[in-house]
């Protein structure tokens, strides 16, 4: 399965190792473009410039490890397509272009699914996604959790529960099925 990552998934950190890290245990192919990570990036101008230096870091590692992820822009195809937000267009594009099965995304507005079913493309909440991913692989799966919950526990110098740091990650299905 091939799947396009929106620059929403990507932002937040644990949403994004989560994504990532199923990505590199090899249950699915991730796909965004340039123009995808730099909405990224540039989301992280708010929280300040030294957040932003960390995100390219993050992107450069990224771009490193997936080196076929990223999609390149079709001439043309951006202008035969219609969203409810136009600023989404260029990511259903990237998704055409780039032979996506889905879109993984936390906007469900902008994403209308008879859009995308049009398209052959279907549109993915990451927390369906990563639940789905984990009743197939649950050790796995698992795992990758424990790994992202030290993670941000050593980032953040304070214990986190898993279903906590999941719940607030927007993925509280999945918090839910690996804490019980």
């Amino acid at each position: 399965m091939r799947a396009l990552l929106d620059a929403c998934v990507l932002y937040p950190t644990v949403l994004r190792e989560m994504l990532v890290g199923a990505a590199d245990l090899g249950f699915y192919e991730p796909l965004w473009s340039e123009r995808i990570l730099e909405e990224w990036a540039r989301a992280t101008r708010k929280l300040g410039p030294v957040e932003e230096v960390y995100a390219r870091a993050e992107i450069a590692a990224l771009k490193a490890a997936h080196p076929g992820a990223s999609v390149a822009r079709r001439e043309g195809l951006e202008a035969r397509l219609h969203l409810p937000d136009e600023n989404d267009i260029h990511v259903l594009a990237a998704a055409i272009a780039g032979g996506a099965d889905a879109i993984i995304t936390l906007n469900r507005a902008d994403f209308p699914r008879g859009i995308l079913t049009a398209e052959g493309i279907e549109r993915r909440d990451p927390d369906g996604f990563l639940w789905e991913l984990w009743s197939h692989h649950p050790a796995e799966i698992a795992a990758l959790a424990e790994d992202v919950r030290a993670r941000a526990e050593a980032a953040r110098g304070a214990p986190q529960p898993l279903r906590a740091l999941l719940k607030r990650a927007d993925l509280p299905r999945l918090g839910k099925a690996l804490a019980g």
